[in-house]
Protein backbone atom coordinates (compact mmCIF):
# COMPACT_ATOMS: atom_id res chain seq x y z
CA UNK A 1 0.00 0.00 0.00
CA UNK A 2 2.74 2.62 0.75
CA UNK A 3 4.32 1.84 -2.41
CA UNK A 4 0.77 2.48 -4.23
CA UNK A 5 0.96 6.11 -2.26
CA UNK A 6 4.55 6.62 -3.28
CA UNK A 7 3.99 5.84 -7.16
CA UNK A 8 1.30 8.12 -6.94
CA UNK A 9 2.48 10.71 -5.39
CA UNK A 10 5.31 10.49 -7.87
CA UNK A 11 2.97 10.45 -10.92
CA UNK A 12 1.01 13.56 -9.48
CA UNK A 13 4.72 15.83 -8.82
CA UNK A 14 5.47 14.90 -12.07
CA UNK A 15 2.03 16.08 -13.65
CA UNK A 16 2.46 19.63 -11.37
CA UNK A 17 6.00 20.00 -12.62
CA UNK A 18 5.14 19.84 -16.18
CA UNK A 19 2.21 22.13 -15.63
CA UNK A 20 4.15 24.95 -14.11
CA UNK A 21 7.20 24.31 -17.26
CA UNK A 22 3.93 24.62 -19.81
CA UNK A 23 2.81 27.83 -17.85
CA UNK A 24 6.57 29.65 -17.89
CA UNK A 25 7.46 28.63 -21.26
CA UNK A 26 3.99 30.17 -22.60
CA UNK A 27 4.18 33.28 -20.59
CA UNK A 28 8.25 33.71 -21.33
CA UNK A 29 7.50 33.41 -25.16
CA UNK A 30 3.84 35.65 -24.54
CA UNK A 31 1.75 33.19 -26.09
CA UNK A 32 -1.95 33.75 -26.58
CA UNK A 33 -4.36 32.59 -24.21
CA UNK A 34 -5.81 30.04 -26.65
CA UNK A 35 -2.67 28.54 -27.22
CA UNK A 36 -1.76 28.02 -23.32
CA UNK A 37 -5.34 26.61 -22.94
CA UNK A 38 -4.76 24.23 -25.87
CA UNK A 39 -0.92 23.30 -24.04
CA UNK A 40 -2.69 22.86 -21.04
CA UNK A 41 -5.89 20.88 -21.82
CA UNK A 42 -3.57 18.03 -23.46
CA UNK A 43 -1.27 17.62 -20.71
CA UNK A 44 -4.12 17.47 -18.08
CA UNK A 45 -6.32 15.32 -20.90
CA UNK A 46 -2.49 13.17 -21.31
CA UNK A 47 -2.71 12.44 -17.64
CA UNK A 48 -5.89 11.50 -16.87
CA UNK A 49 -5.45 8.73 -19.63
CA UNK A 50 -2.25 7.56 -17.71
CA UNK A 51 -3.74 7.86 -14.50
CA UNK A 52 -6.98 5.67 -15.74
CA UNK A 53 -4.95 2.84 -17.67
CA UNK A 54 -7.10 4.39 -20.77
CA UNK A 55 -3.40 4.78 -22.94
CA UNK A 56 -5.07 2.95 -26.17
CA UNK A 57 -2.01 3.71 -28.66
CA UNK A 58 0.88 3.03 -25.66
CA UNK A 59 -0.89 -0.23 -24.98
CA UNK A 60 -1.65 -1.13 -28.48
CA UNK A 61 2.07 -0.32 -29.60
CA UNK A 62 3.24 -2.91 -26.94
CA UNK A 63 1.78 -5.56 -28.78
CA UNK A 64 3.20 -7.99 -31.64
CA UNK A 65 2.01 -6.42 -34.68
CA UNK A 66 -0.22 -9.48 -35.74
CA UNK A 67 -2.24 -8.94 -32.74
CA UNK A 68 -2.01 -5.14 -32.93
CA UNK A 69 -3.21 -5.76 -36.44
CA UNK A 70 -6.47 -7.71 -35.09
CA UNK A 71 -7.67 -5.74 -32.55
CA UNK A 72 -7.44 -2.40 -35.26
CA UNK A 73 -9.31 -4.50 -37.24
CA UNK A 74 -11.94 -5.53 -34.79
CA UNK A 75 -12.39 -1.67 -33.39
CA UNK A 76 -11.88 0.61 -36.41
CA UNK A 77 -12.73 -1.72 -39.53
CA UNK A 78 -16.77 -1.44 -40.02
CA UNK A 79 -15.70 2.37 -39.65
CA UNK A 80 -13.61 3.02 -41.93
CA UNK A 81 -15.31 1.06 -44.74
CA UNK A 82 -18.19 3.26 -44.38
CA UNK A 83 -15.75 6.81 -45.52
CA UNK A 84 -16.35 7.88 -48.83
CA UNK A 85 -12.87 8.05 -49.80
CA UNK A 86 -12.40 4.53 -49.51
CA UNK A 87 -16.22 3.28 -50.51
CA UNK A 88 -15.59 0.42 -53.65
CA UNK A 89 -12.06 -0.21 -52.63
CA UNK A 90 -10.78 -3.82 -51.68
CA UNK A 91 -10.77 -5.65 -48.17
CA UNK A 92 -7.24 -6.16 -48.44
CA UNK A 93 -6.42 -2.42 -48.50
CA UNK A 94 -8.44 -1.61 -46.13
CA UNK A 95 -7.10 -3.95 -43.71
CA UNK A 96 -3.84 -2.17 -44.56
CA UNK A 97 -4.69 1.10 -44.12
CA UNK A 98 -7.25 0.18 -40.50
CA UNK A 99 -3.88 -1.84 -39.56
CA UNK A 100 -1.18 1.46 -39.89
CA UNK A 101 -3.61 4.29 -38.53
CA UNK A 102 -2.94 5.49 -34.91
CA UNK A 103 -5.89 6.13 -32.61
CA UNK A 104 -5.50 9.34 -30.59
CA UNK A 105 -7.84 11.55 -28.49
CA UNK A 106 -7.83 15.29 -28.51
CA UNK A 107 -9.83 17.61 -25.44
CA UNK A 108 -11.84 20.07 -26.33
CA UNK A 109 -10.91 23.58 -28.51
CA UNK A 110 -7.82 21.97 -29.64
CA UNK A 111 -6.30 22.12 -33.17
CA UNK A 112 -6.02 18.98 -35.21
CA UNK A 113 -5.16 20.37 -38.19
CA UNK A 114 -3.89 23.89 -38.99
CA UNK A 115 -4.70 25.91 -42.21
CA UNK A 116 -1.81 26.40 -44.57
CA UNK A 117 0.34 23.46 -43.31
CA UNK A 118 1.82 20.65 -44.93
CA UNK A 119 -0.45 18.10 -45.59
CA UNK A 120 1.67 14.89 -43.79
CA UNK A 121 -1.26 13.33 -42.20
CA UNK A 122 -5.35 13.26 -42.68
CA UNK A 123 -7.91 11.83 -39.96
CA UNK A 124 -11.08 10.16 -39.10
CA UNK A 125 -13.30 10.58 -36.32
CA UNK A 126 -14.01 8.26 -34.46
CA UNK A 127 -16.02 9.79 -31.48
CA UNK A 128 -17.27 13.66 -31.25
CA UNK A 129 -17.28 16.36 -33.47
CA UNK A 130 -14.96 18.80 -34.95
CA UNK A 131 -15.63 22.01 -36.58
CA UNK A 132 -13.87 23.36 -39.59
CA UNK A 133 -12.56 27.35 -39.78
CA UNK A 134 -10.67 29.80 -42.79
CA UNK A 135 -9.22 32.50 -41.83
CA UNK A 136 -10.32 35.52 -43.93
CA UNK A 137 -9.36 38.99 -43.07
CA UNK A 138 -8.09 37.86 -40.15
CA UNK A 139 -10.90 36.53 -38.43
CA UNK A 140 -11.73 33.33 -38.26
CA UNK A 141 -14.67 31.85 -39.86
CA UNK A 142 -16.65 28.35 -39.07
CA UNK A 143 -17.48 26.66 -42.38
CA UNK A 144 -18.40 23.28 -41.82
CA UNK A 145 -18.57 20.47 -39.23
CA UNK A 146 -17.22 16.57 -39.35
CA UNK A 147 -18.87 13.90 -37.22
CA UNK A 148 -18.39 10.29 -36.46
CA UNK A 149 -17.14 9.00 -39.67
CA UNK A 150 -15.79 11.75 -41.43
CA UNK A 151 -12.33 12.30 -42.81
CA UNK A 152 -10.52 15.50 -42.20
CA UNK A 153 -6.99 16.52 -44.36
CA UNK A 154 -7.66 14.07 -47.40
CA UNK A 155 -7.61 16.56 -50.16
CA UNK A 156 -4.30 18.28 -48.68
CA UNK A 157 -3.10 14.60 -48.65
CA UNK A 158 -4.04 13.41 -52.45
CA UNK A 159 -4.02 16.26 -53.66
CA UNK A 160 -0.35 17.76 -52.03
CA UNK A 161 -1.11 20.82 -51.46
CA UNK A 162 -1.66 23.16 -48.04
CA UNK A 163 -4.27 22.14 -45.94
CA UNK A 164 -7.69 24.05 -46.93
CA UNK A 165 -9.32 24.47 -43.20
CA UNK A 166 -8.25 24.22 -39.56
CA UNK A 167 -9.66 21.75 -37.76
CA UNK A 168 -10.60 22.20 -33.66
CA UNK A 169 -12.26 19.90 -31.90
CA UNK A 170 -15.95 20.85 -30.71
CA UNK A 171 -15.52 18.61 -27.59
CA UNK A 172 -13.33 15.31 -26.20
CA UNK A 173 -12.60 13.24 -29.78
CA UNK A 174 -10.65 10.57 -30.69
CA UNK A 175 -9.54 10.27 -33.72
CA UNK A 176 -7.24 7.92 -36.26
CA UNK A 177 -4.52 9.31 -37.82
CA UNK A 178 -3.31 7.97 -40.58
CA UNK A 179 0.65 9.48 -42.37
CA UNK A 180 0.39 10.29 -45.76
CA UNK A 181 3.77 8.51 -46.84
CA UNK A 182 2.46 5.17 -45.33
CA UNK A 183 -0.85 5.83 -47.28
CA UNK A 184 0.80 6.83 -50.41
CA UNK A 185 3.12 3.23 -49.67
CA UNK A 186 0.19 0.72 -49.28
CA UNK A 187 -2.12 2.35 -52.29
CA UNK A 188 1.36 1.88 -54.32
CA UNK A 189 1.05 -2.04 -53.50
CA UNK A 190 -2.75 -1.80 -54.94
CA UNK A 191 -3.11 0.26 -57.97
CA UNK A 192 -6.81 -0.56 -59.00
CA UNK A 193 -7.83 0.61 -55.63
CA UNK A 194 -5.52 3.66 -56.04
CA UNK A 195 -7.65 4.78 -59.20
CA UNK A 196 -11.16 3.96 -57.04
CA UNK A 197 -9.88 6.53 -54.37
CA UNK A 198 -8.98 9.10 -56.73
CA UNK A 199 -12.70 8.60 -58.32
CA UNK A 200 -14.19 9.20 -55.28
CA UNK A 201 -12.23 12.11 -53.72
CA UNK A 202 -13.09 14.04 -57.94
CA UNK A 203 -16.93 12.45 -57.41
CA UNK A 204 -16.92 14.12 -53.95
CA UNK A 205 -15.31 17.36 -54.59
CA UNK A 206 -17.97 17.55 -57.10
CA UNK A 207 -21.17 17.15 -54.82
CA UNK A 208 -19.91 19.40 -52.66
CA UNK A 209 -21.02 22.27 -55.10
CA UNK A 210 -18.59 24.86 -53.01
CA UNK A 211 -16.97 27.93 -54.95
CA UNK A 212 -13.66 26.93 -53.06
CA UNK A 213 -14.43 23.07 -53.80
CA UNK A 214 -14.95 24.01 -57.59
CA UNK A 215 -11.43 25.29 -57.44
CA UNK A 216 -10.21 22.33 -55.87
CA UNK A 217 -11.47 20.51 -58.33
CA UNK A 218 -10.38 22.06 -61.65
CA UNK A 219 -6.56 22.41 -60.36
CA UNK A 220 -6.44 18.61 -59.16
CA UNK A 221 -8.06 17.71 -62.91
CA UNK A 222 -5.40 19.92 -64.22
CA UNK A 223 -2.32 18.36 -61.95
CA UNK A 224 -4.27 14.79 -63.14
CA UNK A 225 -3.75 15.30 -66.70
CA UNK A 226 0.08 17.02 -66.05
CA UNK A 227 0.42 13.42 -64.31
CA UNK A 228 1.70 15.02 -61.22
CA UNK A 229 -0.20 13.40 -58.97
CA UNK A 230 1.14 10.86 -56.19
CA UNK A 231 -1.30 8.33 -56.39
CA UNK A 232 -0.39 5.50 -59.12
CA UNK A 233 -3.14 5.90 -62.09
CA UNK A 234 -4.31 3.69 -64.65
CA UNK A 235 -4.72 3.46 -68.50
CA UNK A 236 -8.50 2.46 -67.70
CA UNK A 237 -9.06 5.14 -64.79
CA UNK A 238 -8.16 8.12 -67.73
CA UNK A 239 -10.20 6.20 -70.19
CA UNK A 240 -12.94 6.26 -68.01
CA UNK A 241 -12.42 9.64 -67.44
CA UNK A 242 -12.13 10.18 -70.78
CA UNK A 243 -9.22 12.36 -70.14
CA UNK A 244 -7.22 11.90 -73.20
CA UNK A 245 -4.26 13.91 -71.69
CA UNK A 246 -4.01 11.88 -69.13
CA UNK A 247 -4.03 8.88 -70.99
CA UNK A 248 -1.58 9.92 -73.51
CA UNK A 249 0.79 10.80 -70.82
CA UNK A 250 0.26 7.08 -68.93
CA UNK A 251 0.98 5.79 -72.04
CA UNK A 252 4.06 7.84 -72.77
CA UNK A 253 5.37 6.39 -69.11
CA UNK A 254 5.55 3.11 -71.26
CA UNK A 255 2.53 1.91 -68.95
CA UNK A 256 1.01 -1.41 -70.82
CA UNK A 257 -1.61 -0.19 -73.46
CA UNK A 258 -3.67 -3.60 -72.29
CA UNK A 259 -3.77 -3.84 -68.69
CA UNK A 260 -7.13 -4.31 -67.45
CA UNK A 261 -8.94 -4.41 -64.40
CA UNK A 262 -10.47 -7.31 -62.25
CA UNK A 263 -12.92 -8.23 -64.98
CA UNK A 264 -10.80 -8.25 -68.10
CA UNK A 265 -11.91 -4.55 -69.39
CA UNK A 266 -8.89 -2.94 -71.19
CA UNK A 267 -8.60 1.22 -71.39
CA UNK A 268 -9.56 0.17 -75.35
CA UNK A 269 -13.35 -1.50 -74.18
CA UNK A 270 -13.85 1.43 -71.69
CA UNK A 271 -12.82 4.26 -74.51
CA UNK A 272 -14.97 2.11 -77.33
CA UNK A 273 -17.67 1.97 -74.60
CA UNK A 274 -17.73 5.87 -74.03
CA UNK A 275 -17.39 6.77 -78.20
CA UNK A 276 -14.60 8.38 -76.77
CA UNK A 277 -12.35 8.42 -80.26
CA UNK A 278 -9.49 10.46 -79.20
CA UNK A 279 -8.43 7.86 -76.80
CA UNK A 280 -9.37 5.05 -78.78
CA UNK A 281 -7.44 6.44 -81.41
CA UNK A 282 -4.22 7.23 -78.79
CA UNK A 283 -4.77 3.06 -77.56
CA UNK A 284 -4.48 1.95 -81.05
CA UNK A 285 -1.45 4.33 -81.90
CA UNK A 286 0.43 3.00 -78.44
CA UNK A 287 -0.49 -0.73 -79.42
CA UNK A 288 -3.78 -1.56 -78.14
CA UNK A 289 -4.91 -4.65 -79.07
CA UNK A 290 -7.99 -4.25 -81.17
CA UNK A 291 -9.50 -7.94 -80.91
CA UNK A 292 -8.52 -7.76 -76.74
CA UNK A 293 -11.72 -9.73 -74.83
CA UNK A 294 -12.72 -9.45 -70.97
CA UNK A 295 -13.87 -12.00 -68.70
CA UNK A 296 -17.66 -12.22 -70.50
CA UNK A 297 -16.08 -12.75 -74.00
CA UNK A 298 -16.94 -8.67 -74.89
CA UNK A 299 -14.51 -6.81 -77.49
CA UNK A 300 -14.26 -3.91 -77.82
CA UNK A 301 -15.78 -3.39 -81.16
CA UNK A 302 -18.77 -4.79 -79.30
CA UNK A 303 -18.86 -2.53 -77.03
CA UNK A 304 -18.83 0.44 -79.84
CA UNK A 305 -21.94 -0.76 -81.08
CA UNK A 306 -23.64 -1.20 -78.29
CA UNK A 307 -23.81 2.57 -77.83
CA UNK A 308 -24.10 3.24 -81.77
CA UNK A 309 -20.95 4.85 -82.00
CA UNK A 310 -19.98 5.46 -85.81
CA UNK A 311 -16.54 6.97 -86.14
CA UNK A 312 -15.40 4.61 -83.48
CA UNK A 313 -16.68 1.38 -84.93
CA UNK A 314 -14.94 2.47 -88.48
CA UNK A 315 -12.09 3.30 -86.32
CA UNK A 316 -11.75 0.04 -84.89
CA UNK A 317 -12.90 -2.12 -88.15
CA UNK A 318 -9.57 -0.31 -89.94
CA UNK A 319 -7.11 -1.11 -87.31
CA UNK A 320 -8.02 -4.97 -88.00
CA UNK A 321 -11.15 -5.31 -84.94
CA UNK A 322 -13.08 -8.66 -85.67
CA UNK A 323 -16.85 -9.05 -83.89
CA UNK A 324 -16.13 -13.00 -84.32
CA UNK A 325 -13.24 -12.44 -81.91
CA UNK A 326 -15.60 -12.04 -78.96
CA UNK A 327 -18.93 -14.29 -77.96
CA UNK A 328 -21.10 -13.64 -80.84
CA UNK A 329 -24.05 -16.06 -79.68
CA UNK A 330 -23.98 -13.69 -76.50
CA UNK A 331 -24.01 -10.35 -77.98
CA UNK A 332 -26.71 -11.72 -80.73
CA UNK A 333 -28.79 -12.77 -77.27
CA UNK A 334 -28.09 -9.42 -75.74
CA UNK A 335 -29.42 -7.54 -79.01
CA UNK A 336 -32.58 -9.80 -78.90
CA UNK A 337 -33.13 -9.01 -75.36
CA UNK A 338 -33.04 -4.95 -75.74
CA UNK A 339 -35.61 -5.97 -79.25
CA UNK A 340 -32.95 -4.35 -81.32
CA UNK A 341 -33.24 -5.33 -84.74
CA UNK A 342 -31.17 -2.66 -85.99
CA UNK A 343 -28.11 -3.93 -83.81
CA UNK A 344 -28.42 -7.55 -85.08
CA UNK A 345 -27.93 -6.40 -88.83
CA UNK A 346 -25.29 -4.53 -87.72
CA UNK A 347 -23.67 -7.88 -85.76
CA UNK A 348 -24.32 -9.43 -89.45
CA UNK A 349 -22.76 -6.45 -91.42
CA UNK A 350 -19.67 -6.84 -89.26
CA UNK A 351 -19.78 -10.78 -90.28
CA UNK A 352 -21.14 -12.19 -87.03
CA UNK A 353 -23.41 -15.64 -87.13
CA UNK A 354 -26.51 -14.11 -84.96
CA UNK A 355 -27.67 -18.14 -85.19
CA UNK A 356 -24.88 -19.20 -83.11
CA UNK A 357 -25.48 -20.35 -79.26
CA UNK A 358 -23.50 -18.81 -76.77
CA UNK A 359 -21.90 -20.76 -73.64
CA UNK A 360 -25.01 -22.33 -72.07
CA UNK A 361 -26.81 -23.35 -75.47
CA UNK A 362 -29.22 -20.65 -75.70
CA UNK A 363 -29.39 -18.56 -78.92
CA UNK A 364 -31.06 -15.27 -80.12
CA UNK A 365 -33.87 -17.02 -81.12
CA UNK A 366 -35.04 -17.95 -78.10
CA UNK A 367 -34.54 -14.93 -76.59
CA UNK A 368 -36.63 -13.31 -79.53
CA UNK A 369 -39.73 -15.74 -78.98
CA UNK A 370 -39.67 -15.13 -74.83
CA UNK A 371 -39.87 -11.42 -75.38
CA UNK A 372 -42.63 -11.89 -78.85
CA UNK A 373 -40.87 -10.34 -81.03
CA UNK A 374 -41.87 -11.24 -84.46
CA UNK A 375 -39.74 -9.14 -86.42
CA UNK A 376 -36.53 -10.17 -85.10
CA UNK A 377 -37.64 -13.68 -85.06
CA UNK A 378 -38.32 -13.63 -88.66
CA UNK A 379 -34.84 -12.07 -89.32
CA UNK A 380 -32.98 -14.84 -87.48
CA UNK A 381 -35.41 -17.53 -89.85
CA UNK A 382 -34.00 -15.32 -92.87
CA UNK A 383 -30.59 -15.83 -91.45
CA UNK A 384 -30.74 -19.94 -91.09
CA UNK A 385 -31.64 -20.57 -86.92
CA UNK A 386 -32.85 -23.53 -86.26
CA UNK A 387 -36.10 -24.38 -85.07
CA UNK A 388 -35.23 -27.82 -83.63
CA UNK A 389 -32.08 -26.70 -81.05
CA UNK A 390 -33.10 -26.66 -77.61
CA UNK A 391 -31.69 -23.62 -75.53
CA UNK A 392 -30.16 -24.24 -71.84
CA UNK A 393 -32.93 -26.42 -70.63
CA UNK A 394 -33.85 -28.65 -73.68
CA UNK A 395 -36.74 -26.26 -74.99
CA UNK A 396 -36.81 -25.50 -78.90
CA UNK A 397 -38.06 -22.14 -80.10
CA UNK A 398 -41.21 -23.68 -81.20
CA UNK A 399 -42.44 -25.18 -77.55
CA UNK A 400 -41.56 -21.40 -76.46
CA UNK A 401 -43.95 -19.94 -79.22
CA UNK A 402 -46.43 -22.82 -78.00
CA UNK A 403 -46.18 -22.11 -74.02
CA UNK A 404 -46.59 -18.67 -74.14
CA UNK A 405 -49.42 -18.61 -76.46
CA UNK A 406 -47.72 -16.63 -79.05
CA UNK A 407 -49.73 -17.39 -82.06
CA UNK A 408 -48.28 -14.88 -84.81
CA UNK A 409 -45.10 -16.72 -83.82
CA UNK A 410 -46.50 -20.15 -84.26
CA UNK A 411 -48.26 -19.52 -87.71
CA UNK A 412 -44.71 -18.32 -88.83
CA UNK A 413 -43.12 -21.65 -87.56
CA UNK A 414 -45.72 -23.30 -89.83
CA UNK A 415 -45.17 -21.38 -92.89
CA UNK A 416 -41.96 -21.11 -92.97
CA UNK A 417 -39.86 -23.61 -95.17
CA UNK A 418 -37.50 -25.05 -92.78
CA UNK A 419 -40.12 -25.97 -90.86
CA UNK A 420 -39.94 -29.73 -89.90
CA UNK A 421 -43.58 -31.75 -88.84
CA UNK A 422 -42.66 -32.31 -85.59
CA UNK A 423 -45.03 -35.19 -84.01
CA UNK A 424 -43.99 -35.94 -80.57
CA UNK A 425 -42.32 -33.00 -77.91
CA UNK A 426 -39.64 -34.72 -75.41
CA UNK A 427 -38.98 -32.95 -72.52
CA UNK A 428 -36.04 -32.92 -70.60
CA UNK A 429 -35.84 -35.00 -67.40
CA UNK A 430 -34.00 -32.55 -65.28
CA UNK A 431 -34.66 -28.95 -65.70
CA UNK A 432 -32.63 -26.51 -63.27
CA UNK A 433 -33.43 -23.42 -62.42
CA UNK A 434 -31.03 -21.09 -64.39
CA UNK A 435 -31.19 -17.30 -64.98
CA UNK A 436 -33.02 -16.25 -67.89
CA UNK A 437 -32.13 -13.54 -70.50
CA UNK A 438 -36.02 -12.96 -71.43
CA UNK A 439 -39.37 -13.08 -69.96
CA UNK A 440 -41.33 -16.25 -68.42
CA UNK A 441 -40.48 -19.46 -69.59
CA UNK A 442 -41.85 -22.64 -67.92
CA UNK A 443 -42.74 -26.67 -69.47
CA UNK A 444 -44.24 -26.87 -72.53
CA UNK A 445 -46.69 -28.72 -71.39
CA UNK A 446 -49.04 -28.61 -68.62
CA UNK A 447 -49.24 -32.04 -66.33
CA UNK A 448 -51.85 -32.35 -63.41
CA UNK A 449 -50.78 -32.80 -60.22
CA UNK A 450 -51.75 -35.33 -57.83
CA UNK A 451 -52.19 -34.45 -54.46
CA UNK A 452 -50.38 -37.36 -53.33
CA UNK A 453 -47.08 -36.27 -55.02
CA UNK A 454 -47.34 -33.01 -53.27
CA UNK A 455 -46.64 -34.58 -50.05
CA UNK A 456 -43.96 -36.90 -49.91
CA UNK A 457 -43.26 -39.83 -47.52
CA UNK A 458 -41.08 -38.57 -44.59
CA UNK A 459 -38.24 -41.37 -45.51
CA UNK A 460 -35.83 -40.40 -48.36
CA UNK A 461 -36.41 -37.05 -49.50
CA UNK A 462 -37.22 -35.26 -46.00
CA UNK A 463 -34.14 -37.55 -44.68
CA UNK A 464 -31.82 -35.97 -47.42
CA UNK A 465 -30.61 -32.64 -48.36
CA UNK A 466 -32.99 -31.00 -51.10
CA UNK A 467 -33.40 -27.98 -53.26
CA UNK A 468 -35.36 -25.13 -52.28
CA UNK A 469 -39.00 -25.56 -52.34
CA UNK A 470 -40.76 -23.89 -55.43
CA UNK A 471 -44.39 -23.51 -54.90
CA UNK A 472 -46.82 -23.34 -58.19
CA UNK A 473 -50.35 -22.23 -58.32
CA UNK A 474 -50.06 -22.36 -61.69
CA UNK A 475 -52.38 -25.60 -62.12
CA UNK A 476 -55.23 -24.13 -59.79
CA UNK A 477 -55.70 -21.36 -61.97
CA UNK A 478 -58.11 -20.73 -64.59
CA UNK A 479 -55.47 -20.65 -66.99
CA UNK A 480 -53.92 -24.03 -65.93
CA UNK A 481 -57.80 -25.18 -65.83
CA UNK A 482 -58.45 -24.64 -69.16
CA UNK A 483 -54.98 -25.30 -70.65
CA UNK A 484 -55.59 -28.73 -69.04
CA UNK A 485 -58.80 -29.57 -70.51
CA UNK A 486 -57.57 -28.39 -73.89
CA UNK A 487 -54.96 -30.79 -74.09
CA UNK A 488 -56.88 -33.50 -73.03
CA UNK A 489 -55.68 -34.38 -69.81
CA UNK A 490 -57.39 -35.12 -66.67
CA UNK A 491 -58.51 -32.93 -63.89
CA UNK A 492 -56.08 -31.78 -61.43
CA UNK A 493 -59.25 -31.90 -59.07
CA UNK A 494 -59.76 -35.87 -60.19
CA UNK A 495 -57.51 -38.90 -59.74
CA UNK A 496 -55.07 -39.74 -61.91
CA UNK A 497 -52.89 -42.75 -62.86
CA UNK A 498 -49.63 -44.11 -60.96
CA UNK A 499 -47.65 -43.24 -63.64
CA UNK A 500 -48.36 -39.65 -64.64
CA UNK A 501 -48.27 -39.19 -60.85
CA UNK A 502 -45.05 -40.18 -60.92
CA UNK A 503 -43.85 -38.32 -63.94
CA UNK A 504 -45.57 -35.33 -62.25
CA UNK A 505 -43.74 -35.87 -59.34
CA UNK A 506 -40.25 -36.09 -60.49
CA UNK A 507 -40.42 -32.70 -62.04
CA UNK A 508 -39.56 -29.11 -60.31
CA UNK A 509 -41.39 -26.18 -61.51
CA UNK A 510 -39.58 -23.16 -61.74
CA UNK A 511 -41.26 -20.02 -59.32
CA UNK A 512 -42.64 -17.52 -62.05
CA UNK A 513 -42.59 -13.67 -60.24
CA UNK A 514 -42.95 -10.36 -61.38
CA UNK A 515 -40.30 -7.62 -61.48
CA UNK A 516 -40.67 -3.95 -62.07
CA UNK A 517 -38.82 -0.47 -61.49
CA UNK A 518 -40.91 2.53 -61.22
CA UNK A 519 -37.59 4.85 -61.20
CA UNK A 520 -37.10 3.65 -64.92
CA UNK A 521 -40.76 4.19 -65.89
CA UNK A 522 -41.49 0.27 -65.17
CA UNK A 523 -44.29 0.09 -62.94
CA UNK A 524 -46.43 -2.97 -64.70
CA UNK A 525 -43.23 -5.08 -64.78
CA UNK A 526 -41.88 -8.69 -66.53
CA UNK A 527 -42.96 -11.80 -65.90
CA UNK A 528 -39.71 -13.78 -65.37
CA UNK A 529 -38.48 -16.58 -63.67
CA UNK A 530 -36.95 -16.41 -60.09
CA UNK A 531 -32.70 -16.96 -60.27
CA UNK A 532 -31.35 -19.35 -57.81
CA UNK A 533 -29.77 -16.90 -55.69
CA UNK A 534 -30.78 -13.53 -54.45
CA UNK A 535 -27.44 -12.46 -55.91
CA UNK A 536 -28.64 -13.86 -59.57
CA UNK A 537 -31.85 -11.58 -58.68
CA UNK A 538 -29.35 -8.19 -58.23
CA UNK A 539 -27.94 -9.12 -61.21
CA UNK A 540 -31.25 -9.64 -63.31
CA UNK A 541 -32.28 -6.02 -62.11
CA UNK A 542 -29.27 -4.67 -63.68
CA UNK A 543 -29.24 -6.69 -66.89
CA UNK A 544 -32.89 -5.10 -67.03
CA UNK A 545 -32.46 -1.81 -65.90
CA UNK A 546 -29.42 -0.47 -66.46
CA UNK A 547 -27.73 -0.03 -62.96
CA UNK A 548 -27.13 -2.57 -59.69
CA UNK A 549 -29.87 -2.60 -57.10
CA UNK A 550 -29.71 -1.80 -53.79
CA UNK A 551 -32.88 -3.46 -52.68
CA UNK A 552 -35.16 -5.56 -53.48
CA UNK A 553 -38.81 -4.64 -52.22
CA UNK A 554 -42.28 -6.09 -52.31
CA UNK A 555 -45.11 -4.32 -53.84
CA UNK A 556 -46.11 -3.09 -50.69
CA UNK A 557 -42.68 -1.80 -50.01
CA UNK A 558 -41.15 -4.10 -47.63
CA UNK A 559 -37.71 -4.97 -47.70
CA UNK A 560 -36.61 -8.31 -48.91
CA UNK A 561 -33.17 -9.80 -48.09
CA UNK A 562 -33.06 -13.52 -49.14
CA UNK A 563 -34.30 -15.54 -51.85
CA UNK A 564 -36.19 -17.63 -49.87
CA UNK A 565 -39.02 -15.54 -48.94
CA UNK A 566 -39.67 -15.06 -52.65
CA UNK A 567 -42.55 -17.24 -53.34
CA UNK A 568 -44.74 -17.92 -56.79
CA UNK A 569 -46.40 -14.80 -57.99
CA UNK A 570 -44.57 -12.35 -55.56
CA UNK A 571 -44.08 -8.68 -57.34
CA UNK A 572 -40.73 -7.50 -56.83
CA UNK A 573 -39.34 -4.26 -57.28
CA UNK A 574 -36.07 -2.89 -57.62
CA UNK A 575 -34.99 0.41 -56.21
CA UNK A 576 -31.80 2.16 -56.03
CA UNK A 577 -29.71 3.30 -52.79
CA UNK A 578 -31.34 6.76 -53.21
CA UNK A 579 -34.62 6.61 -53.82
CA UNK A 580 -37.40 4.96 -51.95
CA UNK A 581 -40.27 3.22 -53.47
CA UNK A 582 -43.64 4.40 -52.52
CA UNK A 583 -46.74 2.18 -52.73
CA UNK A 584 -49.29 3.74 -54.92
Amino acid sequence: MTNLVVHGTSKTRQFRDTIQAASSFAQRNQLPARLQEQMLSHLCLKFRTDSEGLQQQETLDSLPKAIRSSISHFLFYSLVDKVYLFRGVSNDLLFQLVSEMKAEYFPPKEDVILQNEAPTEFYILVTGAVELLVLKNGVEQVVGEAKTGDICGEIGVLCYRPQLFTVRTKRLCQLLRLNRTTFLNIVQANIGDGTIIMNNLLQHLKDLRDPIMEGVLLETENMLARGRMDLPLTLCFAALRGDDLLLHHLLKRALDPNESDNNGRTALHIAASKGNEHCVLLLLEFGADANSRDSEGSVPLWEAMLGNHKSVIKLLVDNGAKITTGDVGLFSCIAAEQNNLELLKEIVHQGGEVTRPKNNGSMALHVAVCEGNIEIVKFLLDQGASLEIGDENGWTAKELAEQQGHEAIKELFDSYKGTKNETAVSIPEERHGVRFLGRFKSEPRILPVNQDSVFPPSEGLWGTSRPRRRTNNFYNSLFGIMSAAQNGENSSLLPIDNATSAGAASRIYATRVTVSCPEKGDSAGKLVLLPSSFQELLELGAKKYGFFPAKVLTKDGADIEDIELIRDGDHLVFVSDNRDYVTE
